[in-house]
């Protein structure tokens, strides 16, 4: 018998464990395959849309349901052969199962959508991707438990935190892949413990490699509960004969019992603080607790899109906003007069200095400040910026900042998004404050495999 959604007084038409054909009409911005009951959405991993598989309802809530593919029907020709199922399963990849076109393509469509539910009419162009969209990420942190009695490295399962073990993530650089594989093993031979957040006991939290993707230099990273480190001494010596590239092992200490993986105290085991990468012609200093995109390659074709998007001119001003690390600001100050960089968070703005040094770029200035509150004070000050980066993260810009941006007045506006919702909400206020959008939307892929999508937008300040 159907439950009763008592809410709306609807029929709910399915139960838990019943087994359905269905017809995947859609996906959703999961990654979820949704079949259509009666009207009522069922939620299917590794699923897509045009199949028709058999199904088994796993879960009923009042307006919408979860069920799982027991067999597809009438496979889509987009789907994508897996050998290895970890990377769906875990959420790692969660559209390991379509084509790559296809996945550039519903990225577009996504970003399409938001706009036009936010009632903006713009031309999206084409997703910018990659030629080999795997092993792309310069980064990874791994939790370690203990499994069967050793110490294991893999990934949560999608939604839970029961580790599934796993030795290759398909989008990690396999430089970083071996790094995690080798210092795992080498731990267990050690016999040094994980940790357990059931009992808070054990060692290992996670393990986290880096590698610079132009340099090929390596940091391990090893985040630990406890201050003292066990057999530290044979770990390092260990991971230093099997890992020629290694520059830099680091012991990061969290001792919270919280989902925030790093703490605030490292200490440095072997070689160096930092690594380096090279991004555009400028090098980075990255630390363990450094904000670098962990995908360079495409981060060059988005930082290049929004320089072109900029329009700049030699006697430019320039603002960078969310300046992280500096690396837009460090990106197009050979092309300017003068940039000035804002970034909330204190320790980025000490390596974007660091970063300027480095790379002897004089005609930057980095303040570690709340970016609205800066640009009101900027704007107080008399500074005139001709034009604005902004880089926010996925919530997007705040009211303050859009009316300091309008008090400013910069001729020219580039926004760089990782979260498009939030993209299409500021462009409207934009809009409503006297910038016009130029030019179409510019999705890229930064995160192949995954449902993640960047785009750039360039504003300019309408004289009509």
């Amino acid at each position: 018998m159907a439950k009763i959604n008592r809410k709306h007084s609807v029929p709910v038409p399915v139960v838990k464990n019943e087994v359905l054909t269905a017809d995947i009409v859609d996906l959703t911005y999961q990654g979820m395959g949704v079949a259509k009951v009666a009207a009522f959405p069922l939620f299917v991993a590794d699923a897509l849309p045009g199949e028709t598989v058999r199904l088994q309802v796993t879960k009923v809530l009042k307006n919408y349901g979860f069920a799982r593919v027991q067999e597809v029907l009438t496979p889509s020709p987009d789907r994508v052969p897996l050998t290895d199922r970890v990377a769906l399963t875990t959420g790692i990849a969660p559209l390991a199962n379509l084509a790559y076109p296809a996945q550039l393509a519903w990225k577009k469509r996504q970003v399409a959508e938001l706009f036009k539910k936010a009632q903006l009419s713009v031309e999206v162009a084409d997703t910018i991707g990659m030629a080999d969209p795997t092993h792309y990420r310069n980064k990874a942190q791994v939790p370690a438990r203990m499994v069967n009695g050793q110490l294991t490295t893999g990934f949560f399962r999608r939604g839970s935190h029961q580790l599934i073990p796993t030795d290759s993530f398909y989008i990690q650089d396999e430089a970083v892949d071996e790094a995690v594989r080798l210092t795992r093993d080498l731990l267990r031979e050690l016999g040094v413990t994980a940790y357990d957040e059931v009992q808070n006991r054990g060692v290992v939290k996670h393990v986290m490699a880096r590698v610079g993707k132009a340099t090929g230099e390596l940091m391990i990273v090893l985040v630990t509960r406890t201050a003292a480190l066990p057999q530290q001494e044979a770990l390092v010596a260990g991971l230093a004969a099997r890992l020629p590239q290694l520059q830099s092992v680091i012991q990061n200490v969290n001792p919270n019992q919280s989902n925030v993986i790093m703490g605030q105290e490292n200490h440095l085991l072997y070689g160096k603080e930092t690594i380096q990468d090279v991004l555009l012609g400028k090098t980075y200093l990255i630390g363990p607790n450094s904000f670098y995109q962990v995908n360079p390659s495409t981060t060059a074709s988005l930082y290049q899109l929004a320089k072109e998007k900029a329009d700049l001119q030699p006697s430019d001003t320039v603002i960078d906003a969310y300046c992280g690390i500096g690396t837009i600001a460090l990106t197009v100050a050979d092309d300017v007069a003068q940039v000035y960089g804002v970034e909330v968070v204190a320790a980025a703005i000490a390596d974007a200095k660091q970063n300027a040094v480095q790379n002897h770029v004089k005609n930057v200035d980095f303040v570690a400040a709340d970016a609205p509150e800066q640009m009101k004070a900027w704007a107080q000050a008399g500074l005139k910026a001709d034009v604005v980066f902004v880089d926010p993260p996925r919530k997007g810009v705040t009211q303050e900042f859009l009316t300091a941006v309008a008090a400013m007045g910069p001729q020219r506006l580039v926004y760089i998004s990782c979260n498009p919702a939030t993209l299409a909400r500021d462009a409207r206020a934009l809009q409503e404050l006297g910038y016009q959008i130029k030019g179409p939307v510019q999705p890229v892929d930064q995160f192949p495999q995954t449902t993640h999508v960047e785009a750039v937008l360039a504003f300019e300040k309408d004289h009509s």
